[in-house]
Order: structure tokens, then C-alpha cells, then sequence
């Protein structure tokens, strides 16, 4: 598939089931991560890659901090954030792992992050995969960060859901022009 074409087909997975990408084609997933934009060199990108049995202890992860921001929730509602981890076989936490201290803004730390995040949807297209980008409260979560061995300071910028994607109706999108204009002077 050619650059352009990825670029141009690229969309959110409805559903997404077995296979996930093996090893190989992980590994190559994470690479194109890496090539992510980094100002300052700073290589700001984590990943944790969550799949198999992880899947369930990430579920549990999902419901206790639904537990813990809500007041009163049923087990109906938790059973529902459980079940977000089987959107998909594989799942890869994309986070920022910032120095708010150096030389480069935190925005651009975190914007690196996305800019992998995206790099990991466009590769598994590539790859004959297909992806969805999720975040949530739970991606804003100091307990839910720590979990994942991040700290507080650090920024989770997506749940990448991958998988092969059951074919669906292509959703339209808007015309690159609403959203362009020339600077004049």
C-alpha cells in the first residue's frame, strides 16, 4: 500500500477481532512509532502493549476507576467498562512521558506522543490491520497512569485498539477544504 493511499483510506475500526498483528508485524508497528516528530531528541513515547489474558486485568483497571469517579454505579456499568478491553485483541497505551522542567514545552512532549500514536494507526492500515484511538477519563487518571508505571507529571494520549477490522460502511468525511484557507496580507 502506498504512503498516500494509507493516508487517504485511513479510518476508525467499528469492530475489530482476531488476528491481532503477530510479533513481527507488532515490532513493526512500534518502529514506525519511533519516527515520530521529537523536538530536543527527547523520545518522549511509551508503549505498553496489552493483550491476552492482560486484557482482563486492564478490564478490572477500567471498572475500579468507574468505581472510584462515580458516585453510584451499577454492576451493569461496570460490566460494560470490563468489556472495553475485548474491543480488540491487541491494545497499545500510548503515553508522554514529559520533563516539565527542560528546554522543550510539555505540549510539544505530548504532541510527539500523539504524533506516534498516529504513526501506530497508520502502520497497522499498512500492515493490514486496521485501529481505533480511544481515551476516556481513565486515560487522565493519576491511579490508572500508575498502573502502567507512569507518573502523575505524564500523559496517557491513547487506548489503540488493533485488530482486523470486520468491513463496514465507510463513514464520509468533509471536504479538506472546509478546514483550509490561505493567510493573506
Amino acid at each position: 500500500m502506498q504512503a498516500i493511499e494509507a493516508l487517504l483510506t485511513r479510518r476508525s475500526a467499528r469492530t475489530l477481532k482476531d488476528p491481532a498483528p503477530d510479533d513481527g508485524a507488532l515490532a513493526l508497528i512500534l518502529e514506525s512509532a519511533t519516527r515520530a516528530p521529537d523536538h530536543g531528541r527527547l523520545r518522549p513515547w511509551r508503549f505498553i502493549v496489552i493483550r491476552g489474558h492482560s486484557r482482563a486485568k486492564y478490564g478490572e483497571l477500567l471498572a475500579e476507576h468507574l468505581r472510584r469517579s462515580r458516585s453510584t454505579v451499577t454492576e451493569e456499568a461496570l460490566q460494560r467498562e470490563r468489556n472495553k478491553a475485548f474491543r480488540a485483541p491487541l491494545i497499545v497505551v500510548a503515553a508522554a512521558i514529559v520533563d516539565p522542567e527542560g528546554k522543550i514545552p510539555v505540549i510539544e512532549q505530548v504532541l510527539s506522543a500523539g504524533a506516534a500514536a498516529q504513526n501506530i494507526l497508520l502502520a497497522s492500515r499498512v500492515l493490514g490491520f486496521n485501529a481505533v484511538w480511544k481515551t476516556g477519563t481513565a486515560a487522565y487518571d493519576g491511579t490508572v497512569k500508575a498502573a502502567f508505571g507512569l507518573a502523575s507529571k505524564d500523559s496517557i494520549v491513547g487506548f489503540i485498539y488493533v485488530g482486523t477490522e470486520d468491513e463496514g460502511p465507510d463513514m464520509p468525511r468533509p471536504a479538506w477544504r472546509d478546514f483550509a484557507k490561505e493567510w493573506e496580507e
